[in-house]
């Protein structure tokens, strides 16, 4: 049960958002709509969501703008409608912070799934264990990350995270020391096979290290390029 979560829809085409919103309101969360990108900024920064599925393709200021825009002040997760063909727009879309997409034409099912998973990864996970007894926390100098409240810290200040960002930085702190390639990194933390642009994690890592920094520079610093591989978690303090 969605306990009345509120989702933003955002979609030019009335008739895709009342579907959506028939499908989710059946499972009992609270939908809102907006038809363009600037009714879409402006709803987002003024009211707390729990999930924005965005589209692409809008007259005026498109989905990609628009979840640039969000992005600059919000970590809300973001689902993008695309079209079929539009494979470089969804490479943008996760450059500027998008979580997830779906592709039209789409399954009503698809999206109810795909909005509780994203919820379910964005709120609470359980897998890394500590000697926290029963929390899932996993602690470093200058960085702790509480995997039951999903929540990350840096020299005690909270860090807002998109999903994909805490999935991010969970995977690479999980193997201290270990280098990802960014294949890898696609693999793993995106869940499916990417269409290769690798451009991608290097945003992603690039977002994560300015939230990092801006509450400390040494947990930032933990975020480790390896020129020519990929990236690593470094345990400052050794």
């Amino acid at each position: 049960m969605s306990e009345n979560q509120k989702i933003l829809v955002v979609d030019d085409e009335e008739r895709i958002r009342r579907l959506i919103r028939m499908y989710l309101e059946r499972e009992g969360y609270e939908i809102e709509e907006a038809e363009d990108g600037n009714q879409a900024v402006e709803y987002a920064l003024q009211q707390n969501y729990a999930l924005i599925i965005l589209d692409i393709m809008m007259p005026g200021k498109d989905g990609i703008e628009a979840c640039k825009e969000i992005r600059e002040s919000s970590s809300t997760p973001i689902i993008m409608l695309t079209a079929k063909g539009e494979e470089a727009n969804r490479v943008q879309g996760f450059e500027v912070g998008t979580d997830d997409y779906i592709v039209k034409p789409f399954s009503p099912r698809e999206v109810v799934l795909r909005v509780k998973a994203l919820l379910r990864r964005s709120q609470s996970s359980g897998q890394v264990q500590t000697d926290f007894g029963a929390r899932n926390v996993l602690e470093f100098p200058h960085l702790l990350i509480d995997n039951d409240a999903h929540r990350v810290t840096a020299d005690g200040k909270e860090v807002g995270l998109t999903p994909k960002e805490y999935e991010l930085l969970l995977f690479l702190a999980k193997a201290p020391d270990k280098v990802f390639d960014r294949e890898q990194l696609l693999k793993e933390v995106w869940k499916y096979e990417f269409f290769g642009d690798l451009r991608t994690v290097d945003t992603h890592v690039k977002r994560l290290r300015e939230k990092l920094n801006k509450v400390s520079q040494d947990a930032a610093k933990m975020i480790v390029t390896v020129w020519g591989v990929g990236y690593k978690f470094e345990v400052s303090g050794k």
